[in-house]
């Protein structure tokens, strides 16, 4: 998939990103970081599993999302991500490279991304303690007007940040484009993307399988998963019921995913990413480490989590 960086910063309408903007309604997949026995990471195992998503389908992916431990990362490792992701997609698949923490970083590493040839950013979500509505739009202004060229996606998980926010940046900056929303409410998210404009945006279901029937049919028109690194399939025969409006087929794909994603999302989400990487460990494909704060699964969880990925013959 080659996706021409087709807005420049004298681009004024939004409207302009309309191969990224495709992109984003699909499986926006977040590739795991795989490690080695010494810590570091497993670049080799890393190019391996991406090749295995391309070859399944997958046509989005987002290196350093939080599925691939992006805080727990650090920036030359960021960096590392990004270049292997974007070598070894080659033109199979757009990219959509996870980028924050302060100002500064969030903006270097978008360029980086923007010179290595990504087609787009992600902003997660600002981890600051005190973070107004207000300065929220202020920091992913400074990362878009960074990156004129690239589309923006800012990933909300701020429950009280105002879809009118939103529709303020947007109005600022075409290169916003789509938004990862990820407020476990499908009630508040139908109104926050009318306040902010359901279709200036390209509206991503951020909590992935088990919310994306209940958010497309409030417009939404991808989702993000992690899942997606086991069974690649699973994934797209999910979005693929919901394109066509087959709402019991999709459900019929949740029942099938529903207490692999109960794990991952048990106790806060403690354990998100350890539950992918031990389905992934079981299956050979991987090593189970996981970097503080997450840890590895108890020994009950890690059998029930194998067969699990056991009885989807993948």
């Amino acid at each position: 998939m080659t996706l021409p960086t087709d807005a420049t910063p004298s681009t004024p309408s939004p409207y302009a990103f309309e191969t990224q903007r495709a992109a984003l309604a699909d499986v926006v997949a977040i590739p795991v970081t795989p490690f080695a026995e010494d810590g570091s990471i497993d670049d080799a195992t890393f190019r391996s599993l991406l090749r295995r998503l391309l070859d399944g389908g997958v046509r989005i992916l987002t290196p350093n999302g939080n599925t691939g431990e992006f805080y727990a990362l650090a920036p030359e490792e960021r960096r590392l991500v990004t270049e292997s992701t974007l070598d070894e997609a080659g033109g199979r698949a757009a990219i959509l490279v996870g980028v924050g923490h302060d100002l500064p970083t969030a903006i270097d590493a978008a360029r980086h991304a923007r010179e290595h040839g990504a087609h787009m950013v992600m902003v997660h979500q600002p981890v600051h303690p005190y973070v107004s509505a207000a300065g929220w739009v202020d920091y992913h202004r400074a990362i878009a007007d960074a990156v004129p060229e690239l589309g923006v996606v800012p990933y909300i998980k701020n429950a009280s940040l105002p879809g009118e926010r939103l529709a303020e940046l947007g109005a600022a900056c075409p290169n916003v484009i789509g938004v990862k929303y990820a407020v476990p409410d499908a009630a508040r998210f139908a109104g926050f993307a009318r306040d902010a404009g359901l279709d200036r945006f390209v509206w991503v279901a951020g909590l992935a399988e088990p919310y994306a029937p209940a958010y497309f049919s409030a417009g939404a028109t991808g989702f993000t998963s992690g899942l997606v690194n086991v069974a690649p399939g699973i994934s797209l025969s999910m979005i693929e019921a919901l394109r066509s409006g087959d709402y019991p087929a999709a459900m019929k794909v949740w029942e099938q995913i529903r207490r692999f994603e109960e794990l991952r999302g048990a106790d806060a989400s403690a354990n998100n990413v350890s539950v992918v990487k031990e389905a992934l460990a079981a299956l050979g494909l991987c090593r189970r480490e996981v970097r503080p704060p997450s840890r590895e699964l108890p020994e009950a969880e890690r059998a029930e989590v194998a067969g699990i990925a056991a009885g989807w013959s993948i």
